[in-house]
């Protein structure tokens, strides 16, 4: 997720602190020390847990691109040591006493957001991921002035503003990516208004950690769903795994004209550069692209498909608390789960290089605490 040069500032710069942080719980973490991105064990402090605070045990955190590149610096923003990892589920273990909708033993879950200034228009409004003052869960500064630090970690002591519960009907490993891949497009799908009118066609471009959890949201949905990808072999994936309708192969040009003015939404999952013209023409009148995948280089947005069919071009990155909560309950009647590979974690920098690499069907979640059974 790469940050403009002031939001870069504001998120490196330590703030001013509220309260003296006491730094008495240790935990055990994951950490690239280096652009290498090589992992190693790496112990640190948290903070002693506060009266607005959980102390959570990590079970399982997802694994992300995100996260390799930031361990990378391929970004240019990365402060070292880093502990990544977003996408964070585990069991409460200590509670502060100003809190009452969490005690001891609850499942839950945390996003991307750390801290936000809960005061501002934004944050007023449930919208507290668009803050000027957002505090990522890690590569960032606490308003307490120590650094964040990340999901591949034994525990986290969080603000219980950013915590959510996780249903019990779903198994917390599959549920883990949830809280970032499956976060990211259901959002941009709600702001689009696809929940309110189903029987739409639309298409996820890019079959990944975050775009098989698109096809599984279109469906629930009621939409008809189909896949736009550059590799053949996806095919059957998409449809015999995932329940896609239909694949376009966005190298094949027979496909794509035969496609031409035959979709009302399109998701963008893919963070390489790449044109969104071809993919404009896809669109009918009035459709919408939603780009959720960020690529390092500016992406090519020509006029004339965008502005002869009153096309929409939009953006969306993750979503609130708030969101993250209806968006669990929803998956909990619906039982919309990832597809994951559990990794132990002696094998964490072999799955990080396999991320590199796009090798993963669909979403690696590392096993932190050793658990075997996906029924937690």
């Amino acid at each position: 997720m790469p940050l403009s040069p002031s939001i870069l500032k504001a998120l490196t710069t330590p703030p001013m602190a509220k309260s003296t942080p006491k730094l008495r719980q240790t935990a055990l973490g994951w950490a690239a020390h280096d652009s290498s991105a090589k992992l190693t064990p790496f112990i640190f402090k948290r903070r002693e847990n506060g009266v607005d605070d959980v102390t959570i045990k990590i079970l399982y955190c997802g694994m992300c691109r995100t996260d390799v590149h930031f361990a990378k610096n391929d970004w240019g923003n990365t402060v070292y040591p880093i502990v990544p990892g977003y996408e964070i589920t585990g069991i409460v273990i200590k509670v502060g006493s100003n809190i009452s909708r969490f005690k001891v033993g609850d499942r839950v879950g945390v996003g991307y957001v750390a801290a936000s200034c809960l005061d501002c228009e934004l944050c007023q409004s449930f919208q507290e991921n668009y803050c000027d003052q957002m505090r990522p869960v890690y590569n960032s500064i606490h308003w307490d002035g120590t650094p964040t630090y990340g999901g591949y970690s034994t525990i986290l002591v969080t603000d219980h503003r950013y915590v959510v519960h996780i249903p019990e009907s779903l198994p917390m490993d599959r549920a883990t990516p949830l809280m970032g891949a499956g976060l990211t497009v259901y959002t941009a799908m709600k702001h689009s208004n696809l929940f309110e009118s189903p029987g739409k066609h639309m298409a996820v471009i890019g079959l990944g950690g975050v775009g098989h959890m698109a096809i599984k949201f279109g469906k629930a949905f009621g939409h008809r769903v189909t896949v736009i990808s550059t590799s053949p072999s996806k095919e059957k994936d998409a449809k015999e795994k995932l329940g896609a309708d239909g694949f376009i192969l966005s190298t094949n040009l027979k496909q794509m004209q035969r496609n031409r003015r035959s979709l009302d939404f399109i998701i963008d999952t893919v963070s390489a550069k790449h044109s969104l013209g071809p993919y404009l023409e896809l669109l009918k009148v009035n459709g919408i692209i939603s780009i959720v995948g960020e690529p390092a280089q500016p992406i090519e947005v020509p006029a004339t498909p965008l502005i002869y069919g009153k096309k929409v071009v939009r953006g969306s990155i993750i979503g609130s608390v708030k969101e993250i909560q209806e968006m669990m309950n929803f998956c909990g009647k619906h039982n919309i789960l990832g597809e994951i590979e559990l990794v132990s974690t002696d094998k964490i920098n072999e799955a990080f290089d396999r991320l590199a690499k796009n090798d993963v069907k669909f979403r690696f979640v590392l096993n932190v605490a050793g658990h075997q059974s996906s029924r937690l």
